[in-house]
Order: C-alpha cells, then sequence, then structure tokens
C-alpha cells in the first residue's frame, strides 16, 4: 500500500501540471533544448506546434520530476523513521522505570514485614497499629507507585509510616530526629523516589548493642525540594538474603530517567558516617 501509494503521487506530481498548466511546458526544458534538436536534424516546432514537442519529449520533465519527488519521499520517510525512533525510546525508557520500580517495591515489604514480625513475637500492643500503617503502605504502592507524579504530602505520608514502623525498633539510645520544613501544598514528585535513601539509613543505621543515630531532613523551598539522610555505620555486614544493593542505585538510575538536568545527588561515606543529599527541581 505504501509503494502503490507513492507510485500514484509520483504520476500526479510528474503529469498533471503539465495538462493543468499547458502554457508553461516549454519551461520545463533547460536551456537549449531547441537549438538542440535542431543541431541534430530535428524540426523546430512552428507556432502552435509547441504541443507536439512537449509531448514527444515529456521524459525531459519526467526525470527532473523523478528527482524532486525522491527527494521530498526521503525527507518525509526520515522524519517518519525519527518520529517511531523517538516513539521507541519513550516506551523503552517508560518499560525501563517500571522495571525499576518493580525491583525496589517489594524491598519496602520485606523490610515492613520483619518489623512487624518482631511486633507479633514480642506480643507487643503496637501490632495492630503497625498493620494499619503496613496497610496504608501497601494501598499507596499499588494504587500510586504507577503513576508518574503523586502529590508530595502523599510522599511524605508513606514516608512517615515507614519511619513510625522502624520506630518500633529503637531503643532509647537511639539518636533519631526527622523533620519537614516549608510549603507542600500544591507540590508533586515522582512516587518513591525518596525512601530507599531514608530505608537504607535504617538497615545500616539501628544496632542496639552500637551508638546509632538517623537525622532525616526534608525542606521544600520555592520549587526546590532537599532531603539530608544521615547515619551511623553500626551495621557493616548483612545477611545474604537482605544485602541486594538494588535501593539507592535503582533510585539514581530513576533520577537520571525522571529528573534528567534537574536534580543533584551526592553521597558521603567515611568509616563512620553516611550522608546523602539530594536536591530535586519539583513541577
Amino acid at each position: 500500500m505504501f509503494a502503490l501509494g507513492l507510485l500514484v503521487c509520483f504520476l500526479v506530481i510528474s503529469f498533471l501540471p503539465s495538462y493543468l498548466f499547458p502554457w508553461n511546458r516549454q519551461m520545463m526544458y533547460p536551456p537549449g533544448c531547441f537549438s538542440a534538436g535542431i543541431k541534430n536534424g530535428m524540426p523546430a516546432p512552428q507556432s502552435g506546434n509547441t504541443m507536439a514537442f512537449s509531448h514527444r519529449h515529456r521524459p525531459l520533465f519526467f526525470g527532473a520530476g523523478l528527482w524532486q519527488f525522491l527527494l521530498v519521499s526521503s525527507l518525509s520517510f526520515l522524519v517518519r523513521v525519527n518520529q517511531r525512533l523517538s516513539s521507541m525510546e519513550s516506551e523503552k525508557l517508560k518499560t525501563e522505570v517500571s522495571y525499576l520500580k518493580a525491583q525496589i517495591n517489594p524491598h519496602f515489604l520485606f523490610n515492613t514485614l520483619n518489623s512487624l514480625y518482631a511486633l507479633t513475637l514480642e506480643k507487643s500492643d503496637a501490632a495492630p497499629n503497625a498493620i494499619l500503617k503496613l496497610s496504608g503502605m501497601m494501598r499507596y504502592v499499588v494504587t500510586e507507585s504507577s503513576r508518574e507524579r503523586v502529590a508530595l504530602q502523599s510522599e511524605l505520608d508513606y514516608i512517615q509510616n515507614y519511619i513510625s514502623l522502624q520506630r518500633l525498633r529503637m531503643d532509647e539510645s537511639t539518636a533519631f530526629t526527622y523533620t519537614v520544613t516549608g510549603p507542600v501544598a500544591g507540590r508533586q514528585i515522582s512516587p518513591l523516589i525518596l525512601i530507599p535513601f531514608i530505608e537504607n539509613a535504617f538497615k545500616y543505621g539501628l544496632n542496639p548493642e552500637k551508638e546509632s543515630a538517623i537525622h532525616i531532613a526534608i525542606s521544600i523551598e520555592a520549587d526546590q525540594l532537599t532531603m539530608v539522610v544521615r547515619n551511623n555505620k553500626v551495621i557493616t555486614t548483612l545477611p545474604p538474603e537482605e544485602v541486594s544493593g538494588r535501593g539507592v542505585e535503582n533510585t539514581r538510575l530513576r533520577l537520571e530517567y525522571l529528573y534528567p538536568e534537574r536534580h543533584s545527588l551526592s553521597i558521603n561515606e567515611t568509616k563512620d558516617i553516611f550522608e546523602v543529599k539530594l536536591i530535586i527541581l519539583l513541577v
């Protein structure tokens, strides 16, 4: 169908103008055409016989129209190919982002269930409330994580629920602070983009046998969100099943996809301290 359409368009472009504008037919020939014909023994057309000469030499126009048509067809084909490649690249990025989310979300579930398991072993009265918070977290993951943007307040509520569950594991010796400053209403952010750094702090920063410290500060100013997460490195080894290394690295990739040239991520690590500073320009 595509080839047939090109052929029909070419025939229309090549022959239709000569019938619609017969007085311009001689303009289709290059300079010297008539003298060349006389030189080769062909009689020059007399007045009133121009029509016959034009029909005999129509291949000159056919060739010129062919090159013009090929040029336009090639350009249109390249534009179409470029559009197709752009569409494929967009779909590829969406697929990769969805894949990264699928890797991250189960990690949240595993850690939260571990916390809940600890509460049930202790037969703590906080278990029902913890189950309610877990339900809210899972509802957020299922209903909101597939969206490109969510309300910043919803993301902060999810973080608050997560922290509430993790604080049940803390004792009085843990130095912990969590602050949110600045206007939140009306702001939007990509879902589950902040939590991996917070989850990482709890994973490596809580140990009842050592001096644990976790500090989380989120501030919003104008269209800029800044989050600083700092923790003491009190756990240097984890069971193999808990060491995935996916959370922070996948979030780094998601930031590249979702906030290109609109974020800054710096990670400073010493022997005893791990600190993350993330800056995002919100939409």
